[in-house]
């Protein structure tokens, strides 16, 4: 007999909305990736930490999470693949995304962060409007 999934409120999700950008704080990444399994969801995980400026940024969520060959490296083609081109792929079950250790330096300053985000704030309206769970936790450097 198969074991029924959890609901979000049975996982270490409890209490924390659906549809959301916020900063990792009390999660740790092992505890988000075991809750994206119970809960049957996507898990995007990506360390930034070497980043230096945007376009390390894009490399490197592009290489993590496994973006098409053809990602077009920006801010909109970003979003695309967070959010067009996984939804013509089919039914989603919903997603648990992690961007660790965001640069917090000059060439990575405060704009391009709050950009970055945005951007995942978008993701999680898009998958939001189509009623499937997009939590997005992030951590500076």
């Amino acid at each position: 007999m198969e074991t029924p999934l959890r609901k979000d409120n049975e996982t270490p999700l409890k209490g924390v909305r659906p549809n959301i950008v916020q900063s990792i704080r009390a999660f740790r990444v092992p505890e988000l990736q075991d809750a994206a399994t119970q809960l049957n969801q996507h898990f995007l995980y990506a360390n930034l930490g070497n980043a230096q400026n945007k376009q390390d940024v894009l490399d490197m969520i592009a290489a993590q999470y496994t973006f098409p060959a053809h990602f077009g490296k920006n801010f909109d083609a970003l979003y695309d693949c967070m959010t067009d081109l996984v939804h013509k792929s089919g039914p989603q079950p919903g997603f648990i995304v992690v961007l660790e250790q965001i640069p917090a330096h000059a060439k990575f300053d405060k704009e391009a962060r709050e950009q970055l985000l945005d951007i995942f704030r978008d993701a999680a309206d898009y998958w939001a409007d189509r009623k499937i769970p997009f939590r997005c936790f992030y951590s500076f450097l």
